[in-house]
């Protein structure tokens, strides 16, 4: 079965995929979610989920928030070198969501409007704080001081990921996302069928 495993710092990551992922992923791929409680359940357990995953041809995505970690690409290497140790390392992509995952959601105030049947919240995507939220110290403020309190993380994220445009290019770290997932769904195309 070709298996894309997404291993996910909390289940906010796991709804917005759900609502996404019947959009953008070919049919043949099945995905799969592993959410966690939190970053340091997911650096904890990540190592013995790999190693045990059944399916020899499966891929994995490891999402994980930035937060507060002051160098992103050193968070990354931890995560990639526990994909290594759990020999998954060519089978694996690891994104780092700068600073957390709601900055994928200002990059698109579009799906946000739309999510929230709001009035003219995406004319605000040409100011310069929303250009590039993966700057912005708090998205998941910023996201409820735009929706006046409405945004919740796992219903939000759901409400949102419907609407969310996968071209969008505002976020750095939601581009990379997409083409990790790109990435693993043509290797997964790739092979023969069993």
């Amino acid at each position: 079965m070709k298996e894309l495993v997404f291993l996910l710092e909390e289940a906010s990551a796991q709804a917005m995929l759900e609502s996404l992922l019947p959009r953008i992923l070919h049919p043949e791929i099945r995905p799969r979610y592993i959410p966690f409680e939190g970053k340091q359940d997911l650096e904890r357990q990540m190592l013995k989920r790999l190693r045990g995953y059944l399916n020899p041809v499966a891929r994995f995505i490891v999402l994980r928030d930035q937060d507060n970690a002051p160098d992103c690409m050193a968070v990354k290497a931890g995560l990639v070198e526990r994909c290594r140790q759990a020999g998954r390392e060519a089978a694996s992509v690891v994104r780092i969501a700068c600073k957390e995952l709601e900055a994928f959601y200002l990059a698109d105030l579009r799906a946000v409007e739309q999510a929230y049947e709001l009035k003219n919240l995406q004319r605000q995507q040409g100011s310069a704080k929303f250009r590039n939220p993966d700057r912005l110290g708090s998205p998941s403020k910023e996201l409820e001081t735009l929706t006046s309190g409405a945004y919740q993380k796992v219903s939000g994220s759901r409400s949102i990921g419907q609407f969310l445009d996968p071209n969008s290019e505002r976020s750095a770290s939601f581009k990379n996302f997409i083409k990790g997932i790109r990435r693993m769904e043509s290797q997964l195309l790739a092979l023969p069928e069993t």
